[in-house]
């Protein structure tokens, strides 16, 4: 299968240019917005309209530094060290999720200290929206024709541009599928369970990390870093932790549950 060959602009105005990648982050912070709104009526917290539009700013803010500093530091950082302006070229292209990770954490907690509310109850908050973002975040990869996968010879593989002749899997539509509404999904019944604050933000740290690990034996490694003990990428080295927590705290949840059960 060859590359669909998409434009990544959608929309051209003189010398500006708006891209379907940058899109696509701006379609995850509206959904994070209303369904933030929403949770806090369900769950009749102490938060204004206002609040909630502080709690997206400081996200977008987080994420953002974090996913860019991530990737400086964890996938290419003698690079960025020889050139530190670079840093700032987010045009060029370069983003971490784990760094975008921890960058929302550290938003997230500073909003919960101003507002003196629980850190767990804002991340159920935000939680639900992260697999949307992941997912279009993914389909804007496809289309910009980046991450790519590996070479295979699958009916479905496709040959990408600027990866050679050769047909590499579509690793960027794995990863928005199960990334997306699969993991979507899973978080939606932690909000039918009846868990308590921070269910939903294991889950996804767990569920995220078993996909992201699972996608990247088909995904092609970052040039710059390859193989990893000859064997793990970068993006395994950084998941699988997270999947380890997350499980152990669900896992430390059933538990105590079932001790409370007379």
């Amino acid at each position: 299968m060859q590359f669909p060959h998409i434009d990544p602009v959608f929309l051209r105005i003189g010398p500006l240019q708006f891209r379907w990648y940058g899109l696509m982050y701006i379609i995850g912070f509206a959904a994070a917005y209303f369904l933030a709104r929403s949770e806090v009526k369900r769950k009749s917290l102490s938060l204004t309209t206002d609040d909630i539009s502080d709690l997206i700013f400081y996200l977008a803010v987080g994420l953002i530094l974090g996913a860019r500093l991530g990737y400086a530091l964890l996938y290419n950082f003698s690079f960025y060290f020889a050139n530190p302006l670079k840093v700032f070229a987010v045009w060029e292209g370069g983003m971490s999720f784990h760094g975008g990770l921890a960058g929302t954490a550290i938003a997230s907690f500073w909003f919960s200290r101003r507002k003196k509310i629980d850190f767990l109850q804002v991340a159920d908050l935000i939680t639900p929206a992260a697999p949307i973002g992941l997912g279009l975040g993914r389909l804007g990869n496809f289309i910009n024709g980046e991450l790519y996968g590996r070479v295979t010879d699958m009916p479905w593989g496709m040959v990408f541009p600027y990866a050679g002749p050769l047909p590499r899997h579509p690793s960027q539509l794995y990863e928005a599928i199960l990334e997306g509404p699969v993991l979507f999904f899973f978080i939606l019944l932690t909000r039918r369970s009846g868990a308590p604050a921070g269910i939903a933000l294991w889950t996804f740290l767990a569920l995220y990390g078993l996909f992201r690990t699972f996608v990247e034996f088909f995904r092609e490694p970052d040039q710059q870093v390859g193989y990893l003990f000859e064997f793990f990428t970068m993006g395994q080295m950084l998941s699988i932790p997270l999947f380890l927590f997350g499980t152990a705290m669900v896992i430390l949840w059933f538990r105590k549950k079932s001790a409370t059960k007379p």
